[in-house]
C-alpha cells in the first residue's frame, strides 16, 4: 500500500500519517513529495553505480585480464548510470519504472562480455517497489517476466557472438532472480507488515471511537435520568412553597408569630431548592424521546425508606444481603434521599455482576452531623464475574449523584477484601462537589474496580 501524505480521520478520530524515518528526515531538510525524494535516491544510486563501474574497469577487469573496448566501456557506463534514472518514478509509476530499468539492463547485457553480469542496485529497488505497491501475484508475474527478458537477451547475444549460451544464460538467470524476484518478495513482506500496522491503527481508532461513544451515551443517559428526578424534586418543593405561602398570607393578621415561622420555613425551602437547581441546571440536558414515549425513570425514585424492598428484590435474585441501620432516622431532602437509594441500587447491581454469589452488607448510619451509606461485598465464592458493557459507568453515575447533593463518595477495596462503596452526606452544609480517593487509591470517576 502506498504511504499517505497527510493524516487520516476515522470517525472523528485522527490517525497520524504513516511515514518512514528517512522520509521524515528528508521532509525536515526541505525535500518533500515522492518525486523529489525518489529523485534524490536516483541521484545517489547513480553516483554509487558510477563509482562501482570505475572500480570494475580499473581493478577487476584488469586483474582478470578482460579487455573491453572504449566504445563498449562508454556504453556500459552510460547504460548502468542511466538505469538509476527511472527510480524517480518508482512510487508514481512502478511498472513503468521497472520496464525502463529492464530496458537499460538489455543494453547492458548486449554490450557486456558474455561471461560478465552487470547490474543490481536499480533492479532490486525497482522490483522492491513493485512488491510493496502491487498485489503479490502481479508483482511476481512482472518480475518473473523481467527475469525472462534478461535471460532471452543473453541467449540472443550468445547466439549472435557464436559462443556457448550456458554461462551467460546462467549468470543472467541468477542475477535476475536475486535482483528482481527476491526484491519483489522483500517488498511484499514489507507491504504485508505495513498493512498489518495500518489495521492495528484503524482498530485502535475504532476502539477509541467505541469507548468514547459508550462513555458519552452512558453519561447522557444518567444525566437525563437525574434531570427528570430533579424536575420532580423541584416540583415537590415549589408546590410546598405555594401551600405554605398561602397559609402565611392567612396568618399575617391573625397569628403574626406563626406567619413569621412560616416565612422562615419558606426562605429555607427556597434556598434549598435554589441550591439544587444551581448544581444541575446548565450541565444536565434532557434527550427527548423522538416518539414522545416515557420510560420507567419518569417517576420519582424511592429513597432510603425503600431499601427494604430493594433488599428483598436482591435476595430474590440470589444475592445474600444484610441490611442494618444505626442512629436515629431523619428526613433528607428528596434529591439526597433519591441519591442514597440509587447508590445502593447500583452497588448491589455491581456486586451481582462482578462478584456473583458474594454476600453483601448494607449499613445506613444517621449521625448528628452526617448520614452515610456503606455497601460492602465479600469475594465471590466460586462465581464467575460477568463481562458487562457498562463496566466503569456505574461509578460515573454514582459520582455525579454525589456531586449533585454535595456528598462524598469513596470506592475501593475493603480492608477485609471484596469491594466497598461509602456515600457520606454532611448535614446542614452548603452543597459542594467533592470526590475523594478510595482505599485502593482509585478515584470515583475512574473506570475500574467494580464500576
Amino acid at each position: 500500500m502506498p504511504t499517505t501524505d497527510g493524516p487520516t480521520v476515522f470517525d472523528d478520530v485522527p490517525i497520524p500519517p504513516r511515514t518512514s524515518r528517512l522520509s521524515s528526515m528528508l521532509a525536515r531538510l526541505g525535500v518533500t513529495g515522492r518525486i523529489a525524494q525518489d529523485g534524490l535516491l536516483a541521484a545517489l544510486v547513480m553516483l554509487v553505480t558510477a563509482g562501482m563501474m570505475a572500480v570494475l574497469f580499473e581493478l577487476v577487469l584488469r586483474m582478470e585480464g578482460v579487455e573491453i573496448g572504449s566504445v563498449q566501456g562508454v556504453v556500459l557506463t552510460i547504460a548502468s548510470c542511466a538505469q538509476a534514472l527511472p527510480l524517480v518514478l518508482r512510487r508514481v509509476r512502478p511498472v513503468l519504472c521497472l520496464g525502463l530499468v529492464v530496458a537499460c539492463q538489455v543494453v547492458i547485457i548486449a554490450a557486456a562480455p558474455p561471461d560478465m553480469s552487470n547490474g543490481g542496485i536499480p533492479q532490486f529497488i525497482a522490483a522492491y517497489t513493485v512488491g510493496t505497491l502491487l498485489p503479490p501475484r502481479r508483482a511476481v508475474a512482472i518480475t518473473g517476466a523481467a527475469v525472462s527478458v534478461g535471460v532471452f537477451t543473453a541467449l540472443l547475444v550468445s547466439a549472435a557472438a557464436g559462443v556457448s549460451p550456458l554461462l551467460p544464460v546462467t549468470l543472467n538467470l541468477l542475477q535476475g532472480m536475486l535482483a528482481y524476484v527476491v526484491g519483489a518478495l522483500v517488498g511484499g513482506a514489507v507491504a504485508t507488515r505495513r498493512s498489518y500496522v495500518d489495521l492495528l491503527r484503524l482498530r485502535a481508532a475504532d476502539l477509541i471511537r467505541t469507548q468514547r461513544a459508550t462513555t458519552e451515551a452512558a453519561i447522557v443517559a444518567e444525566r437525563s435520568r437525574m434531570a427528570r428526578e430533579l424536575h420532580d424534586v423541584a416540583a415537590h418543593h415549589l408546590s410546598g412553597l405555594v401551600v405554605q405561602a398561602a397559609a402565611v398570607e392567612r396568618q399575617i393578621d391573625s397569628d403574626p408569630a406563626a406567619a413569621k415561622k412560616g416565612t422562615a420555613w419558606i426562605r429555607g425551602q427556597g434556598k434549598e431548592t435554589l441550591d439544587s437547581l444551581r448544581l444541575i441546571v446548565g450541565v444536565l440536558r434532557e434527550r427527548q424521546d423522538p416518539e414522545g414515549h416515557g420510560d420507567a425513570h419518569d417517576a420519582p425514585p424511592p429513597g432510603l425508606g425503600a431499601l427494604d424492598g430493594l433488599v428483598r428484590t436482591a435476595r430474590a435474585l440470589g444475592t445474600t444481603v444484610d441490611l442494618a441501620r444505626e442512629g436515629t432516622r431523619r428526613d433528607l431532602a428528596p434529591i439526597a434521599d433519591a441519591a442514597f437509594y440509587r447508590v445502593a441500587q447500583e452497588s448491589l447491581s455491581n456486586a451481582r455482576q462482578h462478584a456473583p454469589g458474594a454476600a453483601v452488607r448494607i449499613t445506613v448510619r444517621f449521625g448528628e452531623r452526617m448520614v452515610s451509606l456503606e455497601v460492602v461485598n465479600a469475594h465471590a465464592a466460586g462465581g464467575t464475574p460477568t463481562d458487562s458493557a457498562r463496566r466503569g459507568m456505574g461509578l460515573v453515575g454514582m459520582g455525579e449523584r454525589a456531586q449533585l447533593v454535595g456528598a462524598t463518595l469513596t470506592t475501593g477495596a475493603a480492608p477485609s477484601g471484596g469491594w466497598r462503596v461509602l456515600l457520606t452526606l454532611p448535614l446542614h452544609h452548603e452543597p459542594a462537589s467533592t470526590v475523594s480517593q478510595g482505599t485502593a487509591g482509585t478515584s470515583v470517576l475512574a473506570e475500574g474496580g467494580q464500576g
